[in-house]
């Protein structure tokens, strides 16, 4: 089995959209090892949640739910959160200026 370390995936989501970060692909298992979520403006607050096998969101999904961001600030998780393929990271902001950064290792 390979081990990739990489950017897993960075996005800057419209405001009130949940926006899948990374998902997983085919005949991978990933480590998230941290995510970083940068607010590039005023106070806001932000969703983090893991959709296994791309189920539809529910409410034992999250990992962060409206927490709390201070402006100009970032905030950084480190997680640890093993996925499998199709999983999706999901990240939702109350406002169109928080970005999102995932970090980890893809296995092949």
């Amino acid at each position: 089995m390979a081990t990739a370390y990489k950017v897993l995936g960075q996005v800057a989501p419209a405001a009130t959209t949940a926006t899948a970060v990374y998902t997983v692909p085919s005949a991978t298992e990933t480590v998230i090892s941290s995510v970083t979520v940068c607010n590039r403006s005023t106070a806001a607050t932000f969703r983090l949640s893991v959709r296994p096998n791309g189920a539809a969101l529910s409410d034992e999904h999250y990992i962060a739910y409206d927490a709390a961001i201070a402006a100009n600030d970032t905030v950084v998780l480190n997680l640890g959160l093993t996925l499998d393929a199709t999983d999706i990271l999901e990240a939702y902001a109350s406002s169109a200026n928080l970005s999102f950064n995932a970090y980890g290792s893809e296995i092949s």
